[in-house]
């Protein structure tokens, strides 16, 4: 059964991937050549004003890829290399909770994983770790990032598992819905405290020593030697709304994974039943 799960979890994954790839190319990809403008456009200004200080910084190699490339095949793959990869994930914990967390209907259980690999995976890393675009972020923190972010997703998952055993064991004493709601408020408690723990990312030293006790990496308004402004800091709309683009992405991807997963789900759980009735009879 969870062969089947996995390659049909794999296929609705692609579709995922596939549909969230058209939604970013029409509505995320204008936001991110507009940070790769003001990225290319910072960079000239801070070389005018190393080069009116008597400086001659290294010439920045050329893209590998152009941006067509990039925007279109590179995107796309991406996305449904990605999509794959997340289908297969939720096939194996939908088949790992069909049977363990409830008696769910297929496609409620599907609904549910979803909203939980959508919580976990993503939702919850992002409200402490927000996706950023080109430009916001830098080069010397990359991997001091990816480690904190690391370390939020696999804090959202294992609190996801605590509370979900949680809830099973209060249960009986409790019912049913006030056992979900503390198990809930454990998972919600267990994810804050996890936030408050890890540093904001201004906060890291490689940042500290060179921008100052900031709270994020966002690009601060650029100033020549005499104090006058050369460009403004990174657009706080721009920030947003490629934020929120992000966080649309995440739920359409999620959204479509599930919907296009269910159906096949019950199909393959029903044949299962069938055979295993057979097989007693």
């Amino acid at each position: 059964m969870l062969k089947s799960l996995v390659l049909r979890g794999a296929g609705a994954g692609a579709l995922a991937g596939l549909i969230t790839f058209l939604y970013a190319r029409i509505f995320a990809e204008p936001l991110v050549q507009a940070s790769i403008d003001y990225e290319g456009a910072r960079s000239e200004a801070l070389h005018a004003i190393a080069m009116a200080a008597g400086h001659h910084p290294e010439a920045e190699e050329g893209e590998v890829f152009s941006r067509a490339f990039q925007m279109n095949v590179g995107l796309g793959v991406g996305l449904i290399l990605f999509g794959v990869a997340v289908g297969v994930f939720y096939a194996v914990a939908y088949g790992l909770a069909w049977g363990r967390v409830g008696r769910w209907q297929p496609k409620t259980l599907a609904l549910l994983v979803a909203l939980g690999g959508f919580v976990t995976l993503f939702l919850v890393p992002f409200l402490k770790y927000p996706t950023n675009p080109p430009a916001v972020g830098h080069h010397e923190t990359i991997s001091a990032r990816t480690g904190l972010y690391l370390i939020m997703v696999l804090g959202a998952v294992a609190f996801a598992l605590v509370s979900i055993w949680l809830g099973r064991r209060l249960a009986e004493r409790l019912g049913n819905w006030n056992a979900g709601v503390v198990g809930v408020a454990c998972f919600v408690v267990l994810c804050g405290l996890l936030m408050a723990v890890l540093p904001a990312l201004g906060h890291l030293p490689a940042n500290v020593e060179v921008y100052g006790n900031l709270a994020t990496e966002t690009p601060q308004p650029v100033r020549d030697a005499q104090g006058a402004l050369v460009l403004p800091g990174f657009d706080a709309d721009l920030l947003y709304n490629f934020r929120l683009q992000a966080v649309l992405g995440s739920a359409l991807l999620w959204t479509v994974l599930a919907l296009a997963f269910a159906p096949l789900a019950e199909r393959v759980l029903r044949t299962d039943d069938r055979a295993v009735t057979t097989a007693s009879s």
